[in-house]
């Protein structure tokens, strides 16, 4: 049984992470949590902070929110019905963070499903600032679904790293679960600037990955390019790539690779699913 956050905010982005978990899961037996959170920052002003009445909070917030709840749970009752899963609708009070964390714990979450819009506006920000918040700060498993993607059965998983980092087992069960679940192929990627060679613990490194993986499908491969977001890019495209996985802990790709400040043709950032690791 696996537990499963969804948080909302009733967008269509959000609706497609919906989708997208439910496909994802098909086979496997889900509680599916659907979380709206109204947050208190919206009442925190420059210089007073507005403590409303647990009334007006029901009257102004909770109430509405409940209706657009049971509005995503009568168009989830439209999509092919499975009876492995079942769904509970949660609405919150409360800065998001604080209530993702709360409900992590009290329902013993093992996995958060977001929706982002992807890179859009001036700025092209690639991850809204709820998304990124819950990636950076909840120590959780989180997929990120970007709003072109489409569902298919992950087949092939890129996984970039630069081998600096010892990652533990229990670190990367969450993708050993969806390797299994999906039979799916993983494919662990090096970029390197200038031909450098791995040094002593790098390679220790890459060859515990490689033993780690040893029971499913995987590969090792190396590209050079000095931009690593377009080495990704072609890594993706040449092998139809369905998923990313990165390791939050390992700043020096995570950031480059999901907080670059601006994007330009990074097309796997409006299209390929994120899955995030934590320790």
């Amino acid at each position: 049984m696996k537990n499963i956050l969804i948080p909302t905010d009733f967008s269509e982005n959000s609706w497609n992470a919906i989708k997208y978990a439910l496909n994802f899961f098909k086979t496997t037996t889900c509680n599916f949590y659907i979380l709206h959170v109204n947050s208190l920052a919206n009442l925190v002003g420059a210089e007073t902070i507005y403590i409303p009445t647990q009334d007006a909070v029901a009257e102004a917030f909770t109430i509405p929110s409940k209706k657009k709840l049971r509005d995503v749970l009568n168009r989830i009752e439209l999509l092919p019905p499975n009876t492995k899963h079942k769904f509970y609708t949660l609405t919150d009070y409360n800065f998001f963070i604080d209530s993702v964390r709360k409900h992590i714990d009290e329902k013993k979450i093992d996995l958060i499903v977001m929706g982002t819009k992807g890179a859009s506006g001036l700025k092209q920000i690639i991850i809204g600032s709820n998304t990124g918040d819950v990636i950076t700060k909840v120590k959780c498993t989180t997929l990120v679904v970007p709003e072109n993607a489409e569902y298919e059965n992950p087949k092939e998983i890129a996984f970039p790293t630069d081998y600096t980092l010892f990652y533990s087992a229990e670190t990367l069960m969450p993708l050993s679960e969806i390797i299994e679940m999906h039979n799916s192929t993983i494919r662990i990627l090096h970029i390197n600037k200038r031909h450098a060679v791995l040094n002593e613990e790098q390679l220790k490194n890459k060859e515990y990955l490689e033993d780690y993986f040893g029971s499913c499908e995987h590969s090792s491969h190396f590209l050079t390019n000095t931009n690593i977001e377009e080495a990704i890019q072609c890594f993706v495209e040449s092998r139809d790539i369905n998923i990313i996985t990165m390791v939050a802990k390992n700043l020096n790709y995570f950031q480059k690779i999901l907080f670059s400040p601006t994007v330009t043709e990074i097309g796997y950032h409006t299209d390929i699913p994120f899955l995030v690791l934590h320790e």
